[in-house]
């Protein structure tokens, strides 16, 4: 008996594979390694386009913002939040698919919602706050990494429509406390900082006093920068 095995369109492939690449984003783990499952996902849409020379060229871009090392977007972010930070990793990879157009939004900001938090979020940020916080300020985010359980550590994105704007991005952690044995250490995950801006990654963070108190530090004790 022959069964027949005609091959998916690219336009299949295209929609599969944008579709998988979102789910990535927000499933972070479910992939395995999130800097394997982004490069295998993003050069096969680069190679569908037929522009593979264009994730080359991100990485050129992410290093000049010191958002990429030897470790991909792992390293970079070990400097600045306690573990895990793999859903901090996994907004850089959401605003290049952004750029692409290949982000699926929850929640599009109007220009004039996305002005307030913008102006507002850096102010805000200066005290300490919860993701319950954070959604009761500016409400539920374009797009959710990491699930909607609190016992784990997410980040929530705010984006428009108007892709000349960066994205504004709240990074929160839950985890253990030193000297405690339970686990998580908090009801609600914890904010650490805000980042906006399309610069040097150091200059797009804004801290909040949690944020400070958990920055790793180097060999001297000193706060890494």
């Amino acid at each position: 008996m022959t069964t027949d095995r005609s091959l998916a369109t690219s336009e299949d492939m295209h929609t599969h594979l944008v579709d998988e690449l979102n789910l990535a984003l927000r499933r972070v783990g479910m992939y395995g390694e999130l800097g394997l499952s982004m490069w295998f996902l993003i050069n096969h849409l680069l190679v569908l386009e037929r522009r593979p020379e264009v994730w080359e060229e991100q990485k050129d871009r992410w290093q000049r913002q010191r958002l990429w090392s030897s470790t991909a977007t792992r390293g970079v972010f070990a400097r600045y939040f306690p573990a895990d930070h793999t859903y901090s990793e996994a907004s850089v990879y959401a605003e290049f698919a952004r750029r692409e157009g290949w982000l699926q939004r929850d929640r599009v900001l109007d220009g004039e919602a996305y002005s307030a938090l913008r102006d507002e979020a850096g102010r805000w940020a200066e005290h300490d706050r919860s993701w319950a916080d954070v959604t009761a300020a500016f409400g539920p985010p374009s797009i959710l990494i990491g699930g909607t359980n609190p016992r784990y550590g997410k980040t929530l994105c705010y984006l428009t429509n108007d892709l000349t704007q960066p994205m504004v991005t709240f990074h929160l952690w839950n985890g253990t406390d030193p000297g405690l044995d339970d686990w998580p250490s908090h009801q609600q995950p914890l904010l650490l900082a805000v980042r906006c801006g399309d610069g040097d990654l150091a200059d797009s963070l804004t801290f909040t006093p949690q944020g400070q108190r958990r920055r790793p530090k180097d060999e001297g004790g000193e706060r890494c920068r």
